[in-house]
């Protein structure tokens, strides 16, 4: 196989986890790895790059590149593979690149599948990705495409150790003129610093047993206790309690934490097809029949209004 591309994302500086992930599946299968990494910040993560694996590193540093615009970081991407001799590219399967890269494939004609959950660069190239709202899984095959591009869920794969003596062949290359038919002007965001949810370790999900908005503060402070991030389901966004880049679920965010703690949450199909690839998942409903518990690997039947304090108070006991 030649060069392995990994697209590795950043996020104040530092390579988000699902990109390391990738990093380290390539370096230990041995392969030779370009990283790609686009916007002002990119520089600062060089090192970091390297030493997850990375032996060339390619960046644009271009501020048009500050925000996410598909016309130009369409342009980015082919003019760094211009003169690349490679097979595989690899991603995490993030909005961005869920809307990068299907464009990429159209112009390289290259195969491209999403949302992956295994991954095996070590003998020849296999990839499963999960089918009918993760009911069962399917091997992808590629046939006979010159380029494949792979999406990856973050959190399906091991991140390796960290070699700090490792150095990269670091290039920057120019952004390419675009006649451009859509400018982002400004982009707004949440208050929350927290972990995005598909990047999340630790998830607390709420849904409607929490019965209004401001309820939501307890399961803020029970994740901010264990570092977590905070979730919903679809009704509680539908109802405007939360915003819906909290929604987990088919229609929302697709997320494979550690562990997936659900408050409140009966267990809709919709809500179970984006986070049953969750290690660990704690459920906490006072209905002993809700379907979640036929997902949940430990179950508190009981008021969540007297459960979450309560596990909230022992973790502080715990972790401090």
């Amino acid at each position: 196989m030649s060069n392995v591309v990994v697209f590795c994302e950043s996020q104040n500086g530092k390579v988000k986890k699902g990109s390391l992930e990738l990093l380290s599946a390539a370096r230990g299968a041995g392969k030779n790895i370009v990283a790609i990494g686009l916007g002002p910040a990119a520089k600062e993560t060089t090192d970091e790059l390297a030493h997850y694996g990375a032996k060339n590193v390619m960046l644009c540093s271009d501020e048009k590149l500050s925000n996410y615009n598909p016309q130009l970081y369409l342009a980015a991407m082919l003019e760094a593979l211009k003169d690349l001799d490679f097979e595989v590219l690899l991603a995490s399967s993030s909005v961005l690149a869920r809307d990068l890269f299907p464009r990429l494939a159209a112009k390289l004609e290259a195969a491209v599948t999403s949302d992956c959950t295994e991954l095996d660069l070590n003998s020849g190239l296999q990839v499963r990705r999960p089918m009918y709202a993760g009911k069962c899984t399917a091997q992808v095959d590629f046939k006979d495409s010159a380029k494949k591009i792979i999406l990856m869920r973050p959190n399906q794969l091991p991140v390796g150790s960290v070699d700090n003596s490792a150095t990269a062949e670091v290039s920057e290359f120019a952004l390419p003129a675009v006649d451009l038919k859509t400018i982002v002007k400004e982009v707004v965001k949440g208050a929350s610093e927290k972990i995005d949810l598909t990047e999340a370790n630790i998830i607390v999900s709420g849904g409607r047993g929490l019965k209004e908005a401001a309820n939501f503060k307890m399961l803020e402070d029970l994740a901010d206790t264990l570092g977590a991030t905070v979730g919903a389901s679809r009704a509680v966004c539908d109802a405007g309690w939360v915003p819906h880049s909290m929604q987990v679920g088919q229609t929302g965010k697709t997320v494979a934490p550690t562990l997936y703690i659900a408050v409140g949450i009966s267990g809709a199909i919709q809500h179970l097809a984006g986070m049953n690839g969750s290690k660990v998942i704690v459920a906490i409903n006072n209905d002993p029949e809700a379907p979640i518990f036929q997902k949940a690997t430990y179950g508190i039947v009981g008021d969540a209004f007297e459960v979450v304090p309560k596990l909230t108070e022992e973790f502080k006991k715990l972790l401090n």
